[in-house]
């Protein structure tokens, strides 16, 4: 059965913020500019980028204010880092709606949080495969799974959560928080999510012209066969 919301807010205050970037720029400007915004607010991340928030916000505010999602769904990331944030509980925070009492209800059963932005970029396939000397293998361990999915979770539910994708978006996000206390319109949260499907979509045609390129002989080649 399909959900059909009948309700929304215009703006929606930023408390939970999932970060995870393969791009770390701006990322010293924004996370600090969101916890200044709201002191309260909470940051969820993964890998690479939680160290480098850990950095970046110092021991103190990390103590406070960060948050590994492996600590948050008990579960850790797989070897490689091939699954870190596929999980029921960052997804129901994702997807949750605000006036809907079945999706409190499974997120307090769960000890979830609703996630009110999600700044997420993904692994640099396009810029992987320009290299002429790219194996198969490489390219292929540059295809993101979580990334995506979350940006695409984010951007449906643009009615309640920001999806954050482009670094170059950062300040004027920033700016209109600031002017509205730490609130979020809509008519933003519809923008990126236009800006978020275009970015996925881009992304998988990328990933589907580059596998139209080459043989299965060149990908055979990669590996030794059993």
């Amino acid at each position: 059965m399909i959900n059909i919301v009948s309700r929304i807010d215009d703006q929606v205050k930023v408390s939970n913020v999932i970060v995870s970037v393969s791009d770390k720029q701006g990322l010293d400007k924004l996370v600090p500019s969101l916890l200044e915004i709201n002191p309260h607010l909470r940051v969820y991340s993964t890998g690479g980028t939680y160290l480098a928030l850990r950095q970046i916000l110092g021991e103190q505010r990390s103590s406070d204010h960060l948050i590994s999602i492996s600590d948050y769904t008990g579960q850790p990331e797989m070897q490689g880092g091939l699954v870190k944030t596929l999980d029921y509980k960052i997804y129901m925070g994702i997807l949750s709606e605000t006036y809907n009492d079945a999706h409190a209800a499974d997120l307090a059963r769960v000890r979830g949080v609703a996630f009110d932005m999600v700044v997420v970029n993904l692994y640099p396939f396009k810029a992987t495969v320009a290299d002429k000397g790219v194996t198969p293998e490489k390219a292929r361990a540059n295809i993101d799974i979580g990334g995506p999915c979350m940006v695409r979770a984010a951007a449906k539910n643009f009615i309640r959560v920001a999806a954050v994708t482009d670094p170059a978006d950062y300040s004027r996000i920033v700016a209109e928080l600031r002017q509205n206390g730490g609130r979020i319109s809509l008519r933003t949260r519809f923008e990126l999510a236009r800006k978020a499907f275009a970015h996925t979509a881009e992304y998988d045609a990328a990933i589907t012209e580059y596998l139209n390129s080459i043989t299965l002989d060149r990908v055979t080649g990669c590996y030794t066969m059993s």
